[in-house]
């Protein structure tokens, strides 16, 4: 099928770091690279039963998918290929299989504002259904798969298969479940907030895939987290060094592991932010300390 392609990787251990950059990502001065090419994107040969796709969706096969042994195609999408083009006709609708993927939309001055963070389970595409038109973007975070259905064979498939389209009433459900929790996210006043409760959040999507709710491997980076709270890089990477200040969290580039769980719980409680009697406050020259016990001061 041609020449195969590679994708080069650069370590750059954490070393020599100041406090304010020691839990920032090693490419934080710049934007994380565009993959193109032919072999971005990738149609696998193999294609799995439509039962595989119902289950990872939520939804229950009823016997009738497997009668008529139909498959739905496979895509492969390398780490930093654009899966959803902004502008671009809606031809197909994806389910994510495996990886993670940003959704963006981009401003007049090219700024890249990160709206979601997509995992297994998740639809990507259809909100373009009703333009034929792409309005944001979708960037795999990492290698990944999707099942790729175009716009024209889904009318068909879901008046054919009812159980797919219960399946995808489930997934939009909790596309839409989720935007709600990225509102609550958002209305917390402190950043050390905001970031308290993404980690959190993303600690349950964890569970949710079968993963460990503690240990936690961050696909995206400090700059896209940044995008998604809406603040400045820099101070996502000074409010990690506030938990790891605080023995809250272990944190190592986008290692993350949740070291007291219910600290960070009640950090997430305080909508206008931790007490200002925290070590790391002190160390910086932040205010006077408070007269109140903060969740994150050390025991």
């Amino acid at each position: 099928m041609g020449s195969r392609c590679h994708s080069a990787v650069h370590p750059n251990p954490e070393k020599n770091m100041t406090p304010d950059t020691r839990f920032a990502d090693t490419d934080t001065t710049r934007q994380e690279p565009r993959v193109t090419g032919r072999c971005a994107l990738t149609p696998m040969p193999a294609s799995r039963p439509l039962t595989d796709l119902l289950r990872l969706m939520g939804g229950e096969p009823d016997g009738s998918e497997v009668d008529h042994a139909f498959t739905v195609p496979l895509w492969q999408v390398r780490a930093g290929a654009t899966l959803l083009l902004e502008g671009a006709r809606a031809c197909h609708v994806y389910v994510v299989r495996a990886g993670t993927f940003k959704s963006i939309k981009t401003a007049e001055d090219g700024y890249e504002q990160v709206l979601a963070f997509s995992s297994p389970g998740d639809v990507l595409g259809f909100e373009a259904l009703c333009e034929d038109r792409q309005h944001t973007g979708a960037v795999a975070l990492e290698d990944s798969i999707v099942f790729a259905i175009s716009s024209r064979d889904l009318l068909l498939w879901r008046r054919q298969y009812p159980t797919l389209d219960h399946a995808l009433q489930l997934a939009l459900s909790r596309r839409l479940a989720r935007a709600g929790e990225m509102t609550e996210l958002m209305a917390a006043v402190s950043s050390e907030v905001r970031l308290a409760r993404f980690i959190m959040w993303w600690s349950a999507r964890m569970v949710a895939l079968g993963q460990s709710p503690r240990r936690l491997r961050l696909r995206m980076s400090r700059r896209d987290i940044a995008s998604l709270l809406g603040v400045a890089h820099e101070t996502v990477s000074r409010s990690f060094s506030t938990f790891v200040e605080c023995g809250v969290l272990s944190v190592a580039n986008r290692e993350v592991e949740i070291i007291d769980l219910e600290r960070l719980k009640a950090c997430t409680r305080n909508t206008r932010g931790l007490a200002d009697d925290t070590p790391y406050r002190s160390a910086v020259g932040g205010r006077p300390a408070g007269l109140r016990q903060s969740p994150c001061r050390p025991r």
